[in-house]
């Protein structure tokens, strides 16, 4: 059962400081978040895993979010999450809670179901919210700072305007790096452990593994610090051949036994049996590819990206595509199996123009994306992507020198998205997914993306409050630095230096 609360607690213009009995500062950075986040929008979309009215009243939606936000924000488990929300006083005002009170009903088991709670759709919503809220807010301080324009010079309906900056990276999973004799060994444990199940009801004598005999080659094998190539390919029969044997047995234990396997130990046979099938082939072709290869027993949805990275060659999570607009970021696509990223161009191009209502001058990004159909498409619609044409170069040096001169600043442009990537993978754990389910995992990868904007947000009101200290400055752009002009005979001052540097000289 679940009831609709449509009071959110807020701080009142009465009584500002006053939280139960304990004074709270308007300036801490959880208080701020609690009006940045559409509570509301969240509460309609949360309402609906609840259809029946029986049952015991469920946790609110403000209190499920900010649990999960509160967790990805400061990087703890579920165990730390739940012990930091009780000595908070700020974090339980920030979960919508009335008074402050240490011993809360609330257990680390409860945000695994917050996380199924709010699939990753939810979660992109909720961070639409937010990215147009933000800025609505300044084109509004943008409005009220330039002077309206003269009539007769209205700006041309349907014309491009804005910056698109895309590019892909690899979200890895919390996972062993796989090995084909170690994941065989893993299978056959598996089997061995539904072989006791089944004989637990059966009057026959258990059938003959070699069970023993399997345990010692693996060991042998592992010992060998350095194993050559014809070592791997012996050790991978060998166990190809002890998971074989014990598929057989447990296809023939399953018809005259009276004890039935788990749905779990079900799931684990099903993808033990595509597994040893996917390693079989390989060992016959001898190679090292197939197709929707596993990687993960526990978690068979991981597929193998290769990037190329000198760090790593090859990763094993879900690849995204991430689109940047004035400093915020949005998941356009994520997908478990790799794919090439130059198809998401138009997808996140035609995005763009549905909610800004007309498509983005530029479209900033790497050699991936400047695809001749991407070319074409872009060209159509007169936008810009950035990046010499393809085919030769110019023959006219002028032209080509001052392609490559763009070409250079564009891409130093572009690595605002790298800039990104290296935030979210430091700091807010997209380097290591640690959650084990498919929809549970994209729920963390979204909930990132959503917590790097909604620190943004801070970070734009503390240079606002900042800068607003000396007087006289006037804020039009989340990106205070060069933004913020002095008041000058009642108008802002376009000509008027006013970086960090300038600043304190």
């Amino acid at each position: 059962m679940y009831t609709h609360n449509g009071r959110q607690i807020v701080l009142s213009d009465d009584h500002p400081e006053l939280f139960g009995n304990l004074p709270l500062d308007r300036a801490n950075r959880w208080v701020k978040l609690a009006r940045v986040i559409p509570w509301g929008m969240v509460e309609d979309e949360y309402r609906k895993n609840f259809q029946s009215k029986r049952g015991e009243k469920a946790k609110s939606a403000r209190l499920a979010l900010g649990c999960l936000i509160v967790k990805e924000q400061l990087q703890l488990s579920d165990r730390d999450t739940v012990e930091m929300i009780r000595e908070n006083p700020y974090i339980q005002y920030f979960l919508g809670y009335e008074t402050y009170d240490y011993h809360l009903s609330l257990d680390a088991s409860l945000l695994t179901h917050f996380r199924k709670r709010f699939p990753a759709d939810i979660i992109a919503k909720t961070n639409r919210a937010v990215i147009e809220a933000a800025l609505a807010s300044e084109e509004e301080s943008k409005d009220k700072e330039e002077p309206p324009p003269a009539e007769g010079t209205n700006d041309e309906e349907g014309k491009n305007k804005g910056t698109l900056i895309l590019d892909a990276t690899c979200a890895p999973q919390d996972i062993q790096y796989p090995t084909d004799v170690r994941l065989l060994h893993e299978s056959r444990l598996k089997l061995e452990a539904m072989q006791d199940t089944l004989q637990a009801g059966r009057r026959l004598p258990k059938p003959r593994n070699y069970r023993e005999n399997a345990q010692k080659d693996y060991n042998r094998f592992c010992r060998n610090r350095g194993p050559k190539r014809a070592v791997i390919r012996r050790a991978v029969k060998q166990q190809l051949q002890y998971v074989a044997r014990d598929l057989r047995i447990i296809e023939a234990m399953q018809n005259d036994s009276s004890v039935g396997l788990s749905a779990k130990q079900l799931a684990s046979l099903e993808t033990i049996k595509v597994l040893h099938a996917q390693q079989e082939e390989m060992y016959e072709k001898r190679t090292h590819r197939v197709d929707d290869r596993i990687v993960s027993l526990h978690q068979p949805h991981v597929r193998p990206i290769v990037r190329g990275k000198a760090r790593a060659k090859v990763e094993f999570g879900a690849k995204i595509t991430t689109s940047l607009v004035e400093g915020f970021a949005e998941i356009t696509n994520l997908s478990w199996d790799a794919y090439s990223e130059a198809a998401d161009l138009p997808k996140a191009v035609e995005a763009y123009k549905e909610r800004n209502g007309c498509y983005p001058e530029r479209v900033l990004g790497d050699k991936a994306f400047r695809t001749r159909a991407n070319q074409q498409y872009c060209r159509q619609r007169k936008i810009r992507l950035n990046g010499p044409p393809l085919g030769r170069p110019p023959k006219n040096r002028t032209v080509y020198e001052e392609q490559k001169r763009l070409e250079r600043i564009e891409s130093g442009e572009r690595n605002a998205i790298e800039g990104k990537f290296g935030e979210g993978k430091r700091r807010y754990g997209l380097s290591r997914v640690t959650t084990r389910l498919k929809e549970t995992s994209e729920t963390q990868i979204h909930l990132s993306i959503l917590v790097m904007n909604l620190q943004k947000i801070l970070r734009d009101l503390f240079d606002l409050f900042f800068w607003t200290l000396f007087g006289g400055f006037t804020a039009s752009h989340s990106r205070p630095w060069g933004r913020f002009r002095p008041v000058v005979n009642g108008s802002a001052d376009p000509d008027y230096d006013c970086s960090p540097i300038h600043f304190l000289v």
